[in-house]
């Protein structure tokens, strides 16, 4: 794998600066032939979409999505209705390739973004489909977006425990999806704006090679973001690398009063 670059944005805020750095890798992983996976990281938007259908399907549903939310990021104006606007094109862009595409066919869409339209910036979680997006803060690691999958449902139903889950037969398979029929909205999650805090946005590709105290334990050991994608994305690999792999790591500085901690209440 090439030496992944890690990336830096500064933004002025009312009270302060937030310092924002970056880094970003996908990989076929050991056992696919296609990396049917697809990476955004352009300040101000972070999203990891995994493709899914066929032998090319999933690589136009992935790739389609990404390419319609990259004008998005180049704006700077993330808002819920841009996005949705362009993951309704991608959803027709899909569906305009019959000959490679059916109702298997999707993608997911995780990620997050940087919303400085309020008075008060703060972070925007997105999610449609089983890819994650985690947050460290306080040496803490918390996934922030629920799965769409039918073992997180069996899970939330208390029919299957967490253990249980990490090898059930129907592991695989999401219960939303941007595809060629369906156009549907992505979860948001609202975070505050935290000096500290780190983000990861990862396919299940590494989370099934890698617990979520291994993505810890890789971000407690390199501050850089570059370094910790590249021991995550090899370890991943080492531990069977069986599904195309995408993480991205986002180190989060902030500077004046918006970088104070939130109330615990």
């Amino acid at each position: 794998m090439p030496d992944v670059r890690t990336r830096e944005h500064t933004v002025a805020l009312a009270d302060g600066t937030l310092e924002v750095s970056w880094a970003a890798a996908t990989d076929v992983g050991k056992r696919r032939e296609v990396n049917q996976d697809a990476v955004l990281a352009e300040f101000p938007l972070f999203v990891v979409a995994d493709g899914m259908g066929g032998h090319i399907g999933g690589e136009i549903a992935s790739t389609s999505t990404i390419d319609r939310l990259r004008p998005i990021a180049e704006s700077g104006a993330v808002t819920p209705r841009a996005l949705e606007k362009a993951l309704g094109r991608a959803v027709k862009d899909i569906a305009a390739h019959p000959e490679a595409t059916d109702d298997g066919t999707g993608t997911t869409v995780t990620g997050f973004y940087f919303d400085a339209a309020a008075t008060d910036p703060h972070w925007v979680t997105l999610n449609i489909g089983d890819s994650r997006v985690y947050l460290v803060r306080d040496e803490q690691i918390v996934q922030i977006t629920t799965d769409h999958s039918v073992v997180q449902e069996l899970i939330a139903a208390g029919r299957l425990s967490p253990e249980e889950a990490e090898n059930h037969p129907y592991g695989n398979v999401i219960t939303r999806a941007v595809g060629p029929s369906d156009s549907v909205k992505p979860d948001y999650v609202r975070l505050d704006l935290v000096d500290g805090d780190r983000f990861v946005v990862c396919s299940d590709g590494l989370t099934k090679e890698l617990t979520d105290y291994g993505i810890q334990h890789f971000l407690a050991e390199h501050a850089d973001p570059g370094e910790a994608v590249s021991e995550m994305m090899d370890a991943a690999l080492e531990n069977g690398g069986r599904d195309n792999i995408t993480v991205i790591v986002v180190n989060v500085v902030v500077h004046g009063a918006a970088g104070s901690s939130p109330d615990a209440d």
